[in-house]
């Protein structure tokens, strides 16, 4: 290697399931797999040895040097937390579909990677396929004029899901597929679902969008249709382009049909060009999913803008969750005339108040008096107890049960599985890992009621909570502590403490940002300077 040659990247897949064991085998062809992160240890053990490498935890890979990048293929509601910590250690990100669960998220972790100077990329796949990059040229072209209507099916008999509907799990491809043929981002987004097989969770949905320039589309997704079907239609004034993916034969993955609408005197005729079967449009035979973690690696090593940047997952972001807004709000289906309407249902009751962008998840359910705050999210099989107050821009995770008379601060994250039982306080900026515990009596049992003997929990600004960590009601966080994951609070903790263990003690300091704080005091990460004040007791230095 010359002076002037840049070492390859090198990069730690996080999830090895599904989706995951191809990202390992094609960053190992490329010679750039340095490390997994698998929590299943069959899994594990298997690519270990196929691919010669080494499996670390998350800890782990985060804080080793010879990673340059985290490729992230885990469940899309663990997205988010693991990109925002592997940015904030100075990783940069390729994340599968989709960026974040909601739109503040992404906006959260494009704002981070640029802060940091760090490649923040989304695995939208088909922008890296052939036949999709030979569309965009040839669309480009004019050769089949302006465009009028584009629309896609992605339709299978396939893997059913249950902790995320159809819309989530199919769409997103070909939302981004649409917006970046358009080139804006639609004005007007409806969206009609349906659930089967689950009384809550659609199996099959219709997103339709109208564009400021005109242009309209829709996409249509079902995992119970009979045979597979991928294909998006583009639709000119001169012509239509389709792009069948789910074909056998390469050459009828992508043709050009030369149909047109004549008109004559105020009347339309369509006119089918002579070749009625379509002529095929070449395309190359790379593979989509090695092109793109080439250009993951590539995007490190040169510092441009990615394909599929952070920018890119956040208007199709945007777009999804505007259609599940859509999807809820839906009205009754209209009954015929001899029959009597449906009644209306509701997982929300009518007396909540709801901020402007908050929403609620059609799994979820919001009791009386209720009031979440303007943008904060509700999502799926979670719970919200009546008089409860939810701050603004809060992300409350699924299978969170939430009151009775809990007063929830702004910008608060509550991971999944987890219960804050009335007693508690959580102010602003407060995180919640998965499956942390609150009590509210110390001595509970079954058969003996104890709501007079609730004592209070309050958790102070900024502080942070680890997974499957316990806090023993009746004591206090202080401002922006850190207990690690597993530890049993119970006594109060300082500001800025970091506690761990069983009980928990305070084994460090940890910074405003999250940082843990070494014998300097310094924030690795901002530069802002503490002092110690007393044995257990830490400031920030003005």
């Amino acid at each position: 290697m010359t002076a002037n040659q840049k070492a390859q990247p090198r990069v730690a897949v996080i999830g090895c399931g599904y989706w995951g064991k191809n990202l390992v085998r094609d960053f190992a062809a490329l010679g750039a797999l340095e490390a997994i992160v698998e929590a299943n240890p069959a899994t594990r053990d298997a690519l270990i040895i196929q691919y010669d490498t080494r499996a670390l935890t998350v800890e782990e890979a985060l804080a080793d040097p010879k990673i340059d990048g985290v490729v992230i293929a885990a469940p899309a509601e663990m997205h988010y937390t693991l990109a925002r910590r592997a940015l904030g250690a100075g990783k940069h990100v390729y994340v599968e579909k989709p960026l974040a669960l909601g739109v503040g998220e992404g906006e959260e972790l494009v704002a981070l990677a640029a802060a940091r100077n760090l490649r923040l990329m989304v695995g939208h796949l088909l922008h890296y396929h052939p036949a999709f990059i030979a569309l965009k040229t040839f669309v480009a072209s004019g050769k089949i004029g302006r465009l009028t209507y584009v629309y896609s099916n992605r339709l299978s008999y396939g893997i059913v899901r249950r902790e995320e509907d159809v819309l989530w799990s199919f769409a997103p491809h070909d939302l981004s597929m649409i917006l970046s043929l358009v080139g804006e981002v639609p004005h007007e987004v409806g969206a009609f679902s349906g659930p089967t097989l689950h009384p809550t969770i659609a199996d099959f949905c219709q997103v339709h969008m109208a564009f400021p320039c005109g242009i309209k589309a829709h996409v249509f997704c079902s995992w119970l249709h009979p045979f597979k079907e991928q294909r998006l239609v583009v639709v000119g004034e001169r012509g239509t382009v389709v792009f069948e993916d789910s074909a056998r034969n390469p050459a009828d993955k992508l043709k050009h049909y030369a149909h047109t609408v004549e008109w004559s005197s105020g009347v339309p005729r369509a006119v089918k060009a002579s070749e009625e079967n379509g002529t095929p449009i070449p395309y190359g035979d790379n593979n989509p999913l090695k092109d793109e973690c080439r250009h993951f690696l590539d995007v490190i090593s040169s510092g441009e803008t990615p394909r599929t940047d952070g920018a890119e997952g956040l208007r199709v972001l945007s777009v999804l969750e505007r259609a599940s807004a859509a999807m809820r709000l839906q009205g009754a289906m209209s009954a015929a005339p001899t029959q009597s309407p449906a009644p209306a249902r509701s997982n929300v009751h009518p007396n909540t108040k709801l901020g402007e962008g908050a929403s609620v998840h059609q799994t979820a359910f919001v009791d009386d008096r209720v009031t979440i705050g303007a943008g904060s999210k509700i999502w799926h099989f979670s719970h919200i107890l009546g008089d409860v107050i939810i701050g603004e821009k809060c992300n409350i995770g699924q299978n969170v049960v939430i009151g009775p008379r809990v007063a929830i601060g702004d910008n608060v994250k509550i991971q999944n599985n987890v219960s804050v039982y009335e007693g508690v306080v959580l102010e602003d900026g407060v995180f919640c890992g998965p499956s942390c515990v609150f009590t509210n009596v110390n001595n509970p049992r079954a058969e003996i009621v104890r709501k007079s003997e609730y004592r209070k929990t309050l958790v102070r600004r900024g502080a942070t909570i680890g997974a499957n960590a316990t806090i023993v009601c009746g004591h206090e966080l202080g401002p922006y502590s850190f207990i690690a994951a597993g530890a049993v609070v119970a006594k109060d903790v300082p500001a800025f403490g970091l506690m761990a263990g069983v009980p928990a003690r305070r084994i460090g300091w940890m910074s405003h940002a999250g940082a843990k704080l070494g014998p300097e005091l310094v924030c690795p990460e901002t530069g802002r300077r503490y002092r110690e004040t007393g044995p257990d007791s830490l400031e920030e230095i003005a």
